[in-house]
């Protein structure tokens, strides 16, 4: 089941993605994709639906990101060995666990501004993990039972800010329009393996990105147990888990970093596309 919220920002309302390719209006149905909605009996209760007999949405409406602004955003970095060895780092023996400020959360299509003075922009196709009820101190062998489903997010990036400015990288990761989320929420049932899935990212037209979730430090399992144990996670809230080779920073001989005028296209085989136009903030 495909999940998604359409509409202008700040007044979506929640939709379905039936298999036919047309959007149906959910909020006859729920008030929101948040809370006990994300839950095993809320998921279940909405794949029980007949979708031909929601209404249809006509057009093409603006898509927000899939679930309502989540209390966590939480990020993992370095966390595919081959995105590791270009950068030069070493393998970390923890996953690394920053925060995303939720001014970066937006749509899949939504605008990427640079801000102001950045000469370091980069881009990052991750995996999300959205979490379906409240996890806490999760044992690893229980942590899908946690998981609502799946999405992609673009992890864009200010590389200065975030290695070259003294600190934390969070001020590198949490820049307006830095967090692309979407199309849809793809549900766990439909993404038997999270860790074979190929991911990409082109600029302009020019594949940058090629990977598979396979490559991952560490997975899935792993990753929503650990954070649990650090921040208490709640329905909505979203892991990002990394991403693979083929970061401008990571470019040889010299990076390459966006502009204003460019376009990113990226995507998840099974979770959708997101594109993204990138203009001077």
């Amino acid at each position: 089941m495909k999940l998604l919220r359409v509409g202008p920002k700040g007044a979506e309302k929640p939709a379905l993605l039936d298999g036919a390719g047309q959007l149906r209006d959910l909020s006859g149905v729920v008030p929101e994709i948040a809370g006990d909605v994300l839950s095993d009996s809320g998921l279940a209760r909405l794949k029980a639906l007949d979708p031909a007999r929601l209404p249809p949405l006509s057009g093409h409406p603006r898509l927000g990101p899939p679930v309502a602004l989540p209390l966590n955003f939480v990020c993992i970095g370095l966390n595919y060995a081959d995105h590791a060895a270009e950068t030069g780092s070493p393998i970390p023996k923890e996953p690394i666990v920053f925060l995303k400020s939720l001014g970066a959360f937006q749509g899949p299509n939504d605008e990427v501004k640079i801000p102001r003075g950045s000469k370091k922009t980069d881009w990052e196709v991750e995996l999300g993990v959205v979490i379906g009820r409240t996890a806490r101190y999760v044992p690893e062998n229980e942590a899908f039972d946690f998981v609502a489903g799946y999405c992609v997010v673009n992890d864009v990036s200010e590389r200065e800010y975030q290695l070259e400015r003294g600190g934390t990288w969070d001020k590198g990761k949490g820049c307006d329009t830095f967090g692309p989320v979407g199309p849809w929420l793809v549900t766990r049932d439909e993404v038997p393996d999270p860790q074979n899935l190929t991911l990409w990212l082109d600029v302009d037209g020019k594949r940058m990105q090629h990977g598979s979730t396979r490559t991952m430090i560490f997975g899935v399992a792993k990753l929503v147990s650990y954070v649990s144990h650090f921040i208490t996670l709640h329905p909505g809230d979203i892991i990002s888990t990394g991403t693979p080779p083929g970061v401008g920073a990571g470019i040889k001989p010299e990076p390459i970093f966006l502009k204003p005028g460019q376009t990113m296209r990226l995507g998840i085989e099974g979770l959708g596309e997101q594109q993204q136009k990138v203009l001077a903030g």
